[in-house]
């Protein structure tokens, strides 16, 4: 008896341990958790914030890869924002998705014609409304800054994989090199050998993340040859619409059962991508089952669900708000230890 008493008082001083150490870990030790176990979090799906997270149900909020809207992002419970990241004209790296700033700050030109100091005197500017901001162009590290242990940073390199390390480095310098995600599109086995190479020179401790089109890859078997060269915690798959065509009844070949298989095996997440591209069909990168089919239409399941059911189990989009309060309620989003438990299932309609 008393062998039985002695080993259940262990058993509850180590729950109330692991307990307050969950408690006690930052947010974006949580949601690294989820992220490096994706067997262990099927049942949960992640939130990737686009472009930082500008929009909330079809209007922009936040300049996009701003500062406010990262905080935006935070504080609607995203796990992850993605920023994109070039040069100024003196080698700093900076916050821009266009090669030019002419339409996301009062600024006109290219943005690697333009040094850091004179970055820094380019407001941002809310698309759509036109309104300029009080905040600069964000160099690396202060976007780094502001989301250290706070939530996870997806940087979206837009110029080349030998810039990785470099980023990396400024990082590592602020002790924060694995809540950062890398990405490149990998398409044949020369292309992994080159990202491979780069990658070498950045050293460890960070997360890197291929990214595979069906219009180059085309099952899961390149999927497990990436597997096997970089070992990532998710691979980032691209379902093209390249036109006006129905939209997918399977979601492409990169989404198959084969596939879901390859993931568990490797124990990685299926990330998809259900953001907008302008002057692009709607649901360019989703099979058409993007965010305007969620939001705008106001059929999320058909969008968002469907992915989940696809096995996707982090969703990039321009709604975050939306996804996760539709997500919530119909049981795909599991609270972190801040959080509170999600509303009723909300009712929405299907087009199957």
């Amino acid at each position: 008896m008393r062998t039985l008493w002695l080993s259940l008082l262990l058993s509850a001083a180590l729950a109330t341990a692991s307990s307050q150490t969950l408690a006690g870990e930052t947010r974006a030790a949580q949601i690294l958790d989820r992220f490096e176990h994706a067997n262990q979090w099927r049942d949960h799906v992640m939130i990737a914030a686009h472009r930082a997270g500008s929009m909330q149900a079809g209007k922009t909020l936040y300049a996009e890869n701003s500062i406010a809207a990262v905080e935006g992002s935070i504080a609607i419970g995203a796990e992850i924002v993605e920023v994109d990241v070039r040069r100024s004209k003196d080698g700093a790296f900076v916050i821009m998705h266009d090669s030019w700033l002419d339409r996301t700050t009062n600024c006109k030109g290219e943005v690697a014609e333009y040094t850091l100091a004179e970055l820094k005197k380019c407001r941002l500017v809310i698309e759509g409304t036109g309104a300029v901001t009080n905040e600069p162009v964000s160099t690396l590290r202060e976007m780094l800054l502001t989301t250290k242990d706070r939530i996870l940073i997806n940087l979206d390199n837009k110029l080349e994989v030998t810039d990785l390390p470099g980023m990396i480095a400024v990082a590592r310098d602020l002790g924060m090199a694995d809540q950062v995600i890398v990405k490149e599109n990998l398409w044949s086995g020369g292309r992994i050998d080159t990202a491979k190479a780069a990658l070498a020179q950045a050293g460890g401790g960070f997360q890197f993340m291929p990214i595979l089109a069906d219009d180059a890859v085309h099952d899961a078997a390149f999927a497990g040859e990436v597997d096997k060269a970089f070992a990532p915690r998710a691979i980032e798959l691209i379902n093209w619409r390249n036109g006006a065509e129905t939209l997918t009844a399977n979601g492409g070949p990169l989404f198959s059962t084969r596939m879901r298989a390859t993931a568990v095996r490797g124990d990685w997440h299926l990330w998809a991508d259900t953001y907008a591209i302008v002057n692009k069909p709607g649901g360019f990168l989703a099979g058409g089952r993007g965010d305007e089919l969620a939001v705008a239409a106001s059929l999320p399941r058909e969008a968002w669900g469907f992915w989940v059911d696809r096995g996707a189990t982090i969703i990039q989009t321009d709604e975050p708000k939306a996804a996760i309060e539709w997500l919530a309620p119909n049981g795909y989003r599991i609270p972190y230890t801040d959080e509170a438990r999600p509303a009723e299932a909300a009712r929405t309609a299907s087009i199957n």
